[in-house]
C-alpha cells in the first residue's frame, strides 16, 4: 500500500526527551523506514514540520533534506520571544497540507500516517478517514492524547528505540528488584529520584535505560507507583516506588526478606497488615 507521512517533529522529540531519548534525524528516519517495512508500506512522501530556529535543531533541517523528507519551517512555535509567537502554527500548516493533499492526490495514497500525540489532529484523523483512507497516528508513550489511542499505538517510538540500542529491561529485573528492596531495608521510603538513581549505579545503565527499566517494571505490575505524604518536605509529598509484594517474581527474588519489606510497608502505612 502507497503511504505518505506527516511528522509534528517537535511533539516527539520532546515526548521521547521526557523519557530520556534523545532523537536524531538519523533515528527517526530508520524507525519511520523500519515502521513500514512492518506493515507492508511504501511510503512515498514524508512531510516534517518543526522550528528549525531551536537550538536543539541546528542543523536538522539539512540532514532531513539530504534523505528526501519535505521539511517546514514554522517559526514560533516554542518560541516564547515577546515578538511573533505563534501558538500551534506547527500543527494548523500540517493539518492544511493534509487535507489539501486529501483533496486534491486522493486516489494516490491508501495510507495516512501521523506522528504525534497532540489531540489537536482528532479531527484531522477522522476527516481522512471518512474519506475512506486509512489514518494511523504514532506518537509516544504518555504523550499522546487518549483521543488518538484509536487511530493507533503509542509504544512504537520506544519499542523501536529500545531494539536498536539492544537494551531488553527484563534482563536488569531481578537484580533491580534486589536493588530496590536493598534501599527499602535502609531507608523510611525510597523517593522516585532516589529509586532511579540508586538502579543507575547499581546497574551501571543510563539514565534513559533505568527509565524503560521502571516502565516495564511497572507495566508487569513488579513495581508499584504511589504518592506518599512527607510533612517534611515542601509540597507534602512525594512519588515513590514500592515492590509488589504478591507479585511470583518479586517473590522469588526476595525470600525470606519479603515478610521484611512486607513489615515496613506496613509500618510506613502503605499498605494493611
Amino acid at each position: 500500500m502507497k503511504a505518505i507521512a506527516f511528522v509534528d517533529y517537535e511533539n516527539i522529540w520532546t515526548g521521547l526527551l521526557d523519557r530520556g531519548y534523545e532523537l536524531t534525524p538519523e533515528i527517526l528516519m530508520q524507525a519511520i523506514q523500519t515502521y513500514a517495512e512492518r506493515n507492508d508500506l511504501s511510503i512515498t512522501g514524508i512531510y516534517l514540520y518543526a522550528n528549525f530556529d531551536r537550538e536543539e535543531f541546528w542543523r536538522t533541517q539539512t540532514s532531513f533534506e539530504k534523505t528526501n523528507v519535505f521539511t517546514r519551517h514554522v517559526f514560533g512555535k516554542n518560541n516564547y520571544a515577546n515578538t511573533e509567537l505563534r501558538k500551534n502554527a506547527a500543527d494548523v500548516e500540517l493539518i492544511l497540507e493534509a487535507q489539501e493533499i486529501l483533496i486534491t492526490r486522493t486516489s494516490t495514497f491508501d495510507t495516512f500516517l501521523l506522528f504525534t500525540g497532540d489531540g489537536d489532529f482528532l479531527p484531522l484523523a477522522r476527516k481522512i478517514r471518512a474519506w475512506g483512507k486509512d489514518v494511523r497516528v504514532m506518537g509516544v508513550n504518555g504523550s499522546t492524547h487518549h483521543v488518538l489511542q484509536a487511530f493507533g499505538g503509542s509504544n512504537f517510538f520506544e519499542e523501536f528505540l529500545n531494539h536498536e540500542l539492544g537494551y531488553k529491561p527484563d534482563q536488569d529485573l531481578e537484580r533491580g528488584i534486589q536493588i530496590l528492596a536493598q534501599l527499602q531495608l535502609s531507608m523510611a521510603y525510597v523517593a522516585s529520584t532516589k529509586a532511579r538513581l540508586a538502579l543507575t549505579e547499581g546497574l551501571h545503565r543510563s539514565i534513559s535505560q533505568v527509565k524503560e527499566l521502571i516502565r516495564f517494571a511497572l507495566r508487569e505490575k513488579v513495581f508499584l507507583e504511589r504518592e506518599f505524604s512527607d510533612a517534611s518536605l515542601k509540597i507534602g509529598k512525594t512519588k515513590i516506588y514500592l515492590l509488589n509484594l504478591e507479585n511470583e517474581r518479586v517473590q522469588n527474588v526476595l525470600g525470606d526478606t519479603l515478610s521484611e519489606i512486607r513489615a515496613r510497608y506496613v509500618k510506613i502505612g502503605v499498605i494493611s497488615s
